[in-house]
């Protein structure tokens, strides 16, 4: 690793997270649909939905942080695709830098503007009657998880980033992630859902990481969930990081 490689990194951050004060908007469009999902299900169809739970905000919080994340990782794809049609990419390229810190300043500005948009969320769905009693510990291993989940998210933004041809191929491929909550125990218990839809989702990666969150705010024993979605993310995160990374390496060789 370039000895650089930290400064570099800090510099180009800067460079990065100074695009995103430029224009705010970024942070408030990602969260607007997260908070409209969760004013729609909470006082349109949270009436009809039963849980089990006494407040479904409660309950749907969890998915909704997902979902959050899954909207904002569609911005670092568009930002890197922006910066490889501008040619900033061969620039850097001719200046005495480490390569991987120009990835890693896009991911790292990911998070935290993923962060932000987050901490945005929770305070919404606060005014909306959110309540826990998780402690300092559960809300550290809540934000452990969601930093984990847009590391991995964020390493698969960066592939299509790289490769797409058009802006809108840049953002496209968060779609399906986005959706990804809908099928899973986010929204409802996944034992309301027909045999194969319930088998899909209790075995995706979406359902075991917001039971472990939602067991986290309630303060329930986590068991085998949040070990699960631990596995998942770690997973994820270090197959995006190396298709990623030689994606980057075709690209500017």
């Amino acid at each position: 690793m370039n000895k650089h490689f930290l400064g570099d990194t800090a510099v180009l951050l800067g460079r990065s997270l100074r695009h995103i004060t430029r224009s705010p908007d970024t942070i408030i469009t990602t969260a607007i649909m997260p908070i409209a999902f969760m004013l729609l299900f909470v006082y349109v169809f949270g009436g009809a939905i039963e849980t089990g739970s006494d407040s479904y905000v409660n309950y749907l919080l969890p998915g909704i942080l997902l979902i959050t994340i899954a909207s904002g990782i569609s911005y670092t794809a568009y930002r890197l695709f922006l910066d490889m049609q501008g040619g900033i990419f061969e620039r850097f390229q001719s200046m005495p830098i480490a390569r991987s810190s120009v990835l890693w300043a896009h991911v790292l500005t990911s998070l935290v503007a993923n962060l932000i948009s987050l901490v945005v969320v929770v305070l919404v769905a606060l005014l909306m009657g959110f309540r826990t009693g998780a402690g300092l510990l559960g809300w550290l291993a809540v934000a452990g998880i969601l930093v984990l989940f847009t590391l991995a998210l964020t390493w698969i933004a960066v592939i299509p980033g790289l490769t797409a041809k058009s802006v809108d191929g840049a953002s496209a491929f968060s779609y399906p992630i986005i959706f990804l909550p809908f099928i899973s125990s986010a929204f409802v218990p996944t034992d309301t859902m027909p045999g194969p839809v319930r088998a899909f989702a209790e075995n995706q990666p979406v359902t075991s990481i917001v039971n472990a969150i939602r067991d986290l705010f309630t303060q329930q024993p986590v068991g085998t969930d949040i070990w699960t979605a631990l596995a998942w993310c770690a997973g994820i995160l270090v197959l995006a990081y190396l298709f990623a990374n030689l994606t980057y390496r075709r690209k500017i060789s």
